[in-house]
């Protein structure tokens, strides 16, 4: 398609596009390959942590525990969103800011604050939702099929 752009472009739109191509700043994907490894394994160690403080400090089993530290999470990414610390963060970190859990509470409070003026149902709700829809559906269905997947490969036998 970019192919059919250039032969439609006149010769002074490809000469500037050329130009525009050389000009461009490279991208330092080694870097930023870094910084979102950094980044994201913070974020899975904070998580840990959190997680650990659950089994020793309230006596939780690490499968208890599961739920509170994504709470946890989320309030926590939802309380630097709101201060704008995790968008400068993201901005820094890059996809490394996208660890599911925090990643999403972010884009859906951003979501929340940029749409607020807009009202309560349409502007927060409407626009949250507009994008929390295709990942609850795609984790829905996702789970589905994986649930279709154990019963097969694993049965249904009562013992194990």
């Amino acid at each position: 398609m970019a192919n059919n752009k250039m032969k439609k472009a006149t010769p002074v739109q490809q000469e500037y596009q050329e130009l525009a191509k050389q000009l461009e700043p490279k991208r330092p994907i080694i870097k930023n390959c870094l910084r979102a490894f950094l980044a994201g394994g913070v974020i899975c160690v904070i998580g840990q942590a959190i997680q650990e403080m659950f089994v020793h400090w309230v006596g939780f089993d690490e499968k208890d525990a599961s739920n509170p530290t994504v709470a946890v999470l989320i309030l926590i990414s939802v309380i630097l969103t709101s201060l704008g610390v995790y968008d400068k963060f993201g901005q820094w970190a890059g996809a490394g800011s996208a660890v599911p859990v925090t990643g999403f509470a972010n884009s859906m409070a951003s979501a929340a604050i940029e749409h607020r003026s807009e009202g309560l149902v349409l502007g927060v709700g409407g626009k949250m939702f507009k994008l929390a829809g295709p990942v609850i559906v795609f984790g829905t269905v996702a789970a589905f099929f994986v649930g279709i997947l154990t019963l097969v490969f694993k049965g249904t036998g009562g013992g194990h």
